[in-house]
C-alpha cells in the first residue's frame, strides 16, 4: 500500500488543525496506516493543486479542490467520530 499524503484544513492552519492532525495520527498508528499529515488553511485551497490524496477539514473547502474532502468537525464535537475514521480508512483501500 503506497503512502498516503492527508492534508489537514481548518480556518487559519494553526489551533484546530494541530488538534486534528493529532487525533488522525493516532489513528492511522493504531491501524498501520502509512500516511504523511500536513496542515494549512482554507485559504491554502482556493489556488487549486492540492498535492494531498485526500483532505480532512473543519470548514468550508470549496468544490475546486479535486480530491476527496472529509468533514473533520466530529473531531471537534464529539459526535460522529467514528464515521470519520470510516472514511480515513476507506481512503486507503
Amino acid at each position: 500500500m503506497a503512502r498516503k499524503h492527508v492534508l489537514v484544513i481548518c480556518g487559519t492552519g494553526v489551533a484546530t488543525s494541530t488538534v486534528v492532525s493529532q487525533k488522525i495520527r493516532a489513528f492511522l498508528d493504531e491501524n498501520g496506516l502509512d500516511a504523511t499529515i500536513s496542515q494549512g488553511a482554507v485559504a491554502d485551497l482556493l489556488g487549486g493543486g492540492v498535492s494531498a490524496d485526500f483532505v480532512v477539514s473543519t470548514t468550508t473547502v470549496p468544490d475546486s479542490v479535486g480530491v476527496p474532502v472529509i468533514q473533520g468537525m466530529p473531531f471537534l464535537t464529539g459526535m460522529g467520530v467514528d464515521g470519520v475514521y470510516e472514511q480515513i480508512r476507506a481512503q486507503f483501500d
